[in-house]
């Protein structure tokens, strides 16, 4: 093998470094989109870390949660008692053979399911701020609600 074939072969191993650099970026990117939009839908970061994490770890314990997260297990454990509350996460106790505590291992909703609970609150939003003239009293027209959100899964 010559010395520009091995120079070559390193030019093409960085081309697919870079590629894939690229690529981890764009994901990342994406998931921080993702985590963004579920932060506004369950109100914060730690929930909606918590929610993405149980949706590809199902039935995991919230010691399984706080270090698949990176979470404090403090923190952790409200936020599912919360999410369990909120029924964002369903909860049971894991069976166990042996004798001792078994822990609670919590699952997380569909995302249509939380989809639909989350569209009646902001339909509601919108038709405030559409009717926002008529509340106000300056506009005499009769207060209606125009928006109307349906959530179909296909």
């Amino acid at each position: 093998m010559s010395a520009n074939e091995s120079t070559e072969g390193q030019v093409e191993s960085t081309d697919e470094h870079e590629s894939q650099t690229a690529a981890d970026c764009a994901v990342s990117e994406f998931d921080d989109g993702l985590i963004d939009l579920l932060a506004w839908v369950l109100e914060t970061e730690t929930r909606a870390r918590i929610y993405v994490f149980l949706r590809q770890n199902p039935y995991s314990t919230s010691e399984e949660v706080a270090n698949g997260t990176g979470l404090y297990p403090s923190t952790v454990r409200e936020a599912l008692a919360e999410l369990a509350d909120d029924e964002t996460v369903d909860r049971r106790k894991r069976k166990s053979s042996g004798a001792g505590n078994n822990p609670y291992e919590y699952v997380a909703i569909a995302p249509s399911e939380l989809v639909k609970g989350v569209t009646t609150q902001v339909q509601s939003q919108l038709n405030a701020v559409f009717n926002l003239d008529r509340r106000l009293g300056t506009d005499g027209s009769e207060e209606t609600d125009p928006v109307t959100i349906t959530v179909r899964e296909e």
